[in-house]
């Protein structure tokens, strides 16, 4: 019952957001950490089956759905899956801890800004791995709690999402490198990892000219850089389902 009540609180919370979503999604700030993940997807899933989890809008899968054999989407909120079938995206709506995909049916699952919102993470993790086909590969975000970032979130408190909605509204775990690491089940091996938004200390910067582009080229030299990675307010593991 508890975990009936915390899916419908999210998905709530997301109908709420729908429509603001992609304001500043295309530019700036923003568009870069999407351009930061999506180097990934393209570089694990050209070619390939993929899925992602927690579609939104369907911004990124868009941009994967240009590069991958197919791609869907997955939602649990109907107000973003609106929006991303409008972008003629193939998408369902349901939850990650219960898949509606058969066994190895994919070879890619991607899931960014997500399972931070998921207090059931292992089981999605495990979910997300059962339609992975062997040797495919997951790529997986998380919220790190050892980042300029979350300092920022602590400092300025909650943030408005919408009308009477704040992002405190949703459920959010912040994971360090290796407690995301302990979340794998045993048929997933980790590859890599990469770390998004390591040394921008607020999103604002984006908005100076100068100062954005030196930031912009930062970010870009850092997100793969061994041990400064860690730092970044997002995590995203790579992860490869184990050939049987």
């Amino acid at each position: 019952m508890e975990q009936q009540d915390d899916l419908r609180s999210t998905q709530s919370y997301y109908d709420r957001f729908s429509p603001s979503y992609e304001r500043e999604r295309h530019h700036g700030y923003h568009r870069l950490i999407d351009e930061l993940e999506l180097e990934l997807v393209r570089r694990y899933g050209t070619g390939c089956d993929i899925l992602e989890a927690g579609c939104g809008t369907g911004l990124l899968l868009a941009e994967a759905a240009r590069v991958g054999k197919s791609a869907i989407g997955l939602d649990l909120s109907r107000g973003m899956l609106t929006h991303a079938r409008g972008r003629g995206l193939r998408v369902v709506q349901g939850s990650l801890t219960t898949l509606p995909l058969p066994d190895a049916s994919v070879d890619l699952v991607y899931s960014m800004k997500v399972l931070a919102h998921i207090p059931p993470i292992r089981e999605a993790i495990a979910e997300m791995a059962r339609v992975t086909r062997p040797g495919g590969h997951l790529l997986l975000e998380f919220y790190n709690p050892r980042s300029l970032r979350y300092l920022a979130k602590v400092i300025g408190g909650a943030a408005p999402v919408t009308d009477g909605t704040t992002d405190r509204d949703v459920f959010t775990r912040y994971d360090t490198l290796d407690h995301a690491r302990g979340y794998l089940p045993p048929d997933l091996e980790y590859v890599a990892m990469r770390g998004v938004r390591v040394v921008t200390p607020t999103s604002r910067v984006f908005d100076l000219p100068v100062i954005s582009g030196l930031f912009n080229r930062a970010e870009r030299m850092a997100c793969d850089l061994p041990w400064v990675r860690n730092f970044g307010g997002f995590l995203i593991l790579v992860a490869r389902k184990r050939l049987q």
